[in-house]
This record gives structure tokens, sequence and C-alpha cells, in this order.
């Protein structure tokens, strides 16, 4: 049975190891405004209180591929094609039926991608399937940090992988902590979403700050620099097209932007967040072919579009 998976591991359910780290982060503010990561940590950083009946964890890596370019008009590369969310999902559900047929019909499984309060990349570490580089990212040795975690919990007892080193192999490299365009790594091991483009351009809703913007440089939705510069994804063999025409993007109405999106990561931000995002992108690129469709938007519905067309106009002509 092939799931597509390049790594699986089993952890146990006490305490997660950074803890403490993640209970300062938190009490630092550097949660930025995603109140549900604030919001009763204490099960947040101990699986056995989310999960009462599980007796251990199946942490899966799934790969997906390195970006094929962070110097033109981007996205993330984990959001080409299908939103992981259901994709992870469906494959950790066939896990589930596998071990049932392996083990007992009546096994109880829950499955875990992304959305629960659950610290994957501290499982995955003590499952054995990598280790938390300074970037925060979870980088599998010799394959790099390309890949998106999933969590089955299980009530089966299992003999837990013996966990990856804590911290990890980064030595004296700071590259990904240097490359930063928005300098969103305080310190080593240390992010602060309210700088981090990925969060800027994904989870927050409303303006993006004006004094970040042009730091946001060409990137659409999420960022990868700071794992394009890592050493350890020099090898990485798995390429995806992350190019993005954000000039197609401001002729969206929300109905052309549901029919286009829905069902892939996108849907997420809305016609009003990646509209945005594009605005901001042209506006850094100075693409004097954007000003028509700009300034079309200064009469869209929604404020921040209009808001952030300006800005991107202003930029432009500057």
């Amino acid at each position: 049975m092939s799931l597509g998976f390049a790594r699986a591991g089993f952890a146990p359910l006490d305490e997660a190891e950074h803890a403490d780290a993640f209970r300062r982060w938190l009490a630092n503010g550097h949660y930025a405004d995603m109140a549900w990561m604030a919001h009763d940590p204490e099960t947040r950083v101990n699986p056995s209180a989310y999960v009462p009946l599980a007796r251990t964890a199946v942490v899966t890596a799934w790969p997906y591929g390195a970006p094929s370019t962070v110097d033109s008009p981007s996205v993330a590369a984990y959001a080409v094609g299908l939103d992981y969310h259901d994709v992870l999902r469906e494959k950790l559900n066939d896990l589930l039926a596998f071990v049932r047929r392996i083990s007992s019909p009546n096994t109880r499984g829950w499955v875990c991608v992304d959305t629960s309060p659950v610290l994957e990349r501290d499982l995955a570490m003590r499952a054995g399937i990598g280790w938390i580089g300074k970037n925060t990212c979870l980088i599998v040795p010799g394959a790099g940090s390309w890949f998106l975690l999933g969590v089955l919990f299980l009530d089966l007892e299992q003999e837990p992988d013996s966990p990856s080193p804590s911290p990890g192999h980064c030595g004296t490299c700071t590259r990904c902590l240097d490359a930063c365009p928005t300098r969103a790594f305080p310190v080593p091991y240390v992010l602060d979403a309210r700088k981090c483009i990925s969060y800027l351009t994904i989870e927050n809703k409303g303006e993006i700050p004006e004094e970040l913007r042009t730091d946001l440089g060409l990137n659409v939705f999420g960022c990868d620099v700071c794992q394009a510069v890592c050493p350890h994804n020099t090898k990485v063999s798995i390429r995806v097209d992350n190019s993005i025409d954000p000039l197609e993007l401001l002729e969206m109405d929300e109905a052309t932007f549901r029919r286009r999106f829905r069902g892939t990561p996108f849907f997420r931000t809305k016609r009003r967040g990646m509209i945005r995002n594009a605005c901001v992108a042209l506006g850094n690129s100075g693409n004097p072919e954007a000003v028509p469709a700009l300034k079309r938007l200064l009469s869209d519905h929604d404020p921040i579009i209009r808001e952030h067309a300006q800005w991107a106009l202003e930029r432009i002509d500057r």
C-alpha cells in the first residue's frame, strides 16, 4: 500500500518538548491576530488532553516539491494544486482504514491536518522524522523541508520511534534568517508572524502594514525564501511551477474567483486577499501594464482592495 508519504513515525503523547517555547511565543504576541493559537494552549502542548482516548500518534511527512521560482510573481510551492488539507485528510483516512484491516475494525483514529490544536512539528521531531531548523521549519535529514505534516492519533499502544536531535544540524548557518525580506525572525528558532510574508498574505484578513509592503516583493500568496536558501534543500528533485499572473487576478470578480479557485488553498484567502496581494506585488514590480486594471479597482466595493490598488498606482508612478 502506497499513500505517497516520504516519512512516517510513531510519537509518544506526553507534553511537547517545545511547550515552554510555545508559551513564550504566545506571551510575546508573535501569533499576530491568529487568536485560535492562543486559545487553550495547554491542550495544544498536551496531545493526550486533546485526544484523551489516543495512545500513540502516527506522524507523516508528505512531499510537495520545491518552487521553480522565487524571483517573479509567485505563490508558495505548497499552494500549487488542490488544498492540502483535503489531500492529506484523505490519505490519513486511507491509512486509518489500513490500520483497521491489520489490527481490528474497532480501532479508533483521529485525523489531524494543520487546523487541529496540535504542535505537529514537535510530534514529528519526537517521531524521528526530522528536526526543527532556525527558520522553524521541520527539516527531514537528506531531504530538506518541502514537506507537509499530517497526524493520525490511534487508540493502539505502539513503541515510539527514536526522536530526532534538538536542536538539529543548523550549526552556525544563518542563511534563512539573513534572507527573510521582512526580518521576521527576532532570534533563531523564533518566528514573529506579525512580520512573516506567509501570515501577511494568507491569514491576515485586513490591510498589509504599509511599512512592510515593499518588503513583500513579488510574493502573491505565502513565501518560500527561508526554505529556498537553506543548504538542506539543495538536493530536492521535485520542482513545481509556482508562478502566477497577478494581472489576471485583478480582473476577477467574485464569481470568477470562486469558479477558478474553489478547492485550492487560495480559496481561504478569498478574493479580497488575493487581489490585495496582487496589488502589492504589481506595485513592487513597477509594471505599467497594471495601471488600467489598478485604476478600475479604485471603484471596487471592497475598501481594502481600493486602498491597496491606490498604493500600487502611487508606487508604479514613483
